[in-house]
Formats: C-alpha cells, sequence, structure tokens
C-alpha cells in the first residue's frame, strides 16, 4: 500500500515522496490504518458518526468533533482546533471504525479533550505547514549544540512545528530530571517562536524516530503496536533464550517488545513439563535435569558424579519416573527409557541434484591438460606390444634415486592440493 508518488519514473527507477514514512497521503505512514468498514452503507436514517481521527507528524493521532458536518474522507488535510491557533493533520479514519477506536482507548465523547475541526485546508496553510516542516532539521541540530554546550543531560530527539508555524515542540529523553529554563530562554532568542518541551520514554522516542529491527523488518511500535507493556528478563527464562542483554534489547535500549508475542504458548507447553529441580531417583543413582526443548518434549537427564553423560527422555516417561519416585519405588535407571525413546527421522524432502550440499566446492580441480594429454597418448600414439614390454622392464628397473624423486613430486602434488581446497573453502 503506497502512494501515488511512490510509482516510477520515466526511466523506470522508483520517484518516491522522500518524506521516509510520514508523506501526506497517508499510504505509506507508520501507523496507517485499514478501514474495513468503508465498504458497508449505514442503515436508512442514521447519520454518520461525527468524529474523526486525525494523524500529525511521526504517528501521532487525536479524535476531533466534525461539527461543520464537512464531507471527509481518508487522506484529507484539515485545520484543526489547538491552543493557540490552529494545527494541520491529515485525516486517517472516518465512519463507525472511529466510535470502535474511541471506546478502545476510552475516550470520551463529550470530554474537553475532543477538539473541533475548523475546514479543509487551503493551499496557503499548506504552504504555511510545509515551511515550519523544512525548518525542523535545522532546528534540531542547532538545539542539540545549544544543549550540549549548557552539558544538560538530555537528548533532543524530535523537533514538531504546529500547523501555523505559531509553536515549535521539542521532544527529549533523559534518564534524570533536567533544569532546561535557560535552555528555554535561549531556544526562544535563537528560533523566534514559541516553545514546549515534551519528555517521552525511550520506547516512545523509538516509536517516533523508527528504524530496523534485528528481525529486518520495521519496528512493530512504528508501523501497529500502539500501546507498551512492560517487558520482564522472566519472558526470556520461560523461552530458553540466553540472557544476553545485547540481543534481548531493542532499537530503544530496553528489552524487545516482541518477547511477550509467544510467551503464552510457552507457559502453556511448560506446563506438561516436571519442574527442572525435581530429581529422579534410580537404583543406579540421582539424575538431575540438564536442559528441556520444549518443541520436541524432551528433556537430558545426568546421574550425579557423570555430568558429561546425558540421558534424552520425553516428558511421558520423566512423569512417569516421577509419580514412581512419589510412591516410594525406584526405577533401575534411566537407560530402559532412554531405548524406548524413538526420535522423529522422516525427512520432509529428498535431496536429488545436490545443489545444496555444503561440501560440493570443497573437491579439488582437475588439470584439463592432463587428461587431453593422456588420451592423445592412449589414442594417436600407440605403441606395439614389444616396445610396451621394453618400456615396463625399464621402469621396473628403476634407480632409488629415481624412486626417491618420484616420491618428491608426489609429496609436491599433494601440498599444492590441500593449499587448492584451503583456498576452495576460503
Amino acid at each position: 500500500m503506497g502512494c501515488n508518488s511512490c510509482s516510477s519514473a520515466k526511466d523506470g527507477q522508483p520517484k518516491g515522496c522522500k518524506n521516509n514514512g510520514t508523506c501526506g497521503t497517508d499510504g505509506c505512514n507508520k501507523l496507517t490504518v485499514f478501514d474495513w468498514l468503508s465498504n458497508m452503507s449505514l442503515p436508512s436514517g442514521s447519520a454518520p458518526f461525527s468524529c474523526v481521527e486525525i494523524r500529525f507528524k511521526n504517528g501521532r493521532k487525536h479524535f476531533f468533533k466534525n461539527t461543520e458536518n464537512l464531507s471527509l474522507s481518508i487522506g484529507d488535510v484539515v485545520a484543526t482546533e489547538s491552543s493557540p491557533g490552529h494545527d494541520i493533520g491529515i485525516v486517517t479514519l472516518t465512519g463507525e471504525l472511529v466510535r470502535v477506536q474511541m471506546k478502545k482507548k476510552k475516550v470520551d465523547i463529550t470530554s474537553e479533550e475532543v477538539k473541533k475541526i475548523y475546514r479543509k485546508a487551503s493551499q496557503k496553510d499548506i504552504d504555511i505547514w510545509q515551511k515550519a516542516r523544512d525548518r525542523e532539521e535545522s532546528m534540531k541540530v542547532r538545539a542539540r549544540e545549544i544543549a550540549i554546550r549548557l552539558k544538560l543531560q538530555m537528548k533532543i530527539s524530535d523537533i514538531e512545528f504546529q500547523g501555523d508555524g505559531s509553536k515549535a515542540t521539542f521532544y527529549y529523553t533523559a534518564e534524570e530530571r533536567v533544569d532546561f529554563r535557560q535552555l528555554i530562554k535561549e531556544f526562544a532568542q535563537e528560533f523566534s517562536t514559541r516553545i514546549e518541551m515534551r519528555q517521552v520514554g525511550f520506547r516512545q522516542e523509538a516509536a517516533r524516530l523508527g528504524g530496523i529491527g534485528s528481525c529486518g523488518r520495521e519496528l512493530c511500535c512504528s508501523t501497529w503496536l500502539t500501546d507498551f507493556r512492560s517487558v520482564n528478563t522472566s519472558a526470556a527464562r520461560y523461552q530458553q533464550l540466553s540472557l544476553n542483554p545485547q540481543k534481548l534489547a531493542g532499537q530503544c535500549g530496553k528489552l524487545k517488545c516482541c518477547l511477550n508475542y509467544e510467551l503464552d504458548a510457552y507457559i502453556d507447553a511448560l506446563n506438561s513439563f516436571p519442574k527442572t529441580d525435581v530429581k529422579l531417583k534410580t537404583e543406579k543413582g540421582v539424575a538431575v535435569c540438564q536442559k528441556i526443548d520444549i518443541f520436541k518434549g524432551i528433556s537430558w537427564y545426568a546421574y550425579e558424579g557423570e555430568w558429561m553423560n546425558w540421558h534424552r527422555i520425553s516428558t511421558e516417561d520423566v512423569n512417569e519416573i516421577i509419580a514412581a519416585n512419589t510412591s516410594g519405588e525406584k526405577v533401575i535407571s534411566l537407560e530402559e527409557y532412554v531405548s524406548e525413546f524413538i526420535g522423529d527421522t522422516k525427512t520432509n524432502f529428498e535431496n536429488v541434484v545436490g545443489q545444496d550440499s555444503l561440501t560440493r566446492f570443497d573437491q579439488p580441480k582437475r588439470n584439463k591438460r592432463r587428461n587431453r594429454n593422456k588420451r592423445r597418448s592412449n589414442t594417436g600414439n600407440k605403441r606395439p606390444l614389444e616396445k610396451q614390454v621394453v618400456a615396463s622392464k625399464k621402469t621396473k628397473g628403476t634407480t632409488p634415486e629415481n624412486r626417491n624423486s618420484n616420491k618428491s613430486k608426489n609429496q609436491r602434488n599433494k601440498k599444492r592440493r590441500s593449499r587448492n581446497r584451503n583456498n576452495d573453502k576460503a
């Protein structure tokens, strides 16, 4: 789903809107919405819903009342109420789906937070809005220089101008409380506009700026995720992940939100597994759990004192051994259950061509010239039987010096072959 400016140019290369996910037609925007109720008509006599969802820069969305009964559709640029002045936004959702979203986010229609829409934006309003948007990048660089000069422990991540250009909102992140009274004075003197400072969290900063995650896709928080739930390291423990902070952290520096996606499925699967701190009592010795595989339903146990020898046992057999131990009985050994367990050796496909073999390039390359010389000697230059016998007698009567030279030649050839193999592997 892309906008019209994302189509190809005359030379076949993509044009692109060059807005990096914040284009005006809402086709490739952050947190874009699909109106699945757009094809359904309202019952006769019912009025359309009076509220509209409007998006501003970097996925900031609010609900507004359509008090003027304007005919609005997705992608229209409108002027909305703000304090002070007015703001310019893009309509992202209309109709009954807005009612569902407001009920989901617990927004009351009669509250003062839901402001009204003035009009559809004119060309003059859009020009002022675009000029203000063009100033944001240069202002952000200058604002960071001023904050560094004042030695403030904060990071200015983004700047958003109001639609009429009367106010600029500076979004920043900081681990501690920052005294930016002197900073606001210098900002107002430098930029000649009204300044508003707004602190956001690290997750909200990553959602506003966007980026590519370790999975190779766009960040969930900047594409569809709107609520940030708390993530704990226990979610990684349940999923048998290594507690490496560099791998578990996302672009925001916090734990990845996707650790919670499959957590419920892992917890349900672990209910069938016995606790890892339960020891198995056998006549051969006491066995301790070393590792579990949630997908295959397998556990590995090792006897105390024989930590190098692991025994693979299914969860059903482990539960059976624990039930026998609770009743006061001991199993003979774990080897009996290991022999009964047979893994799934069924192959889903067969490699007929051999093109996916990892060692297909490891074979040394044969010398084609030698093969051609051999063929010529075997076909064109055939000797009579007597000469061949004489030649064979001569070869039999070789001196030890010739034998040593032949051995040295063979050793050289072996060394060359090993070098070729190493080069092919590299």
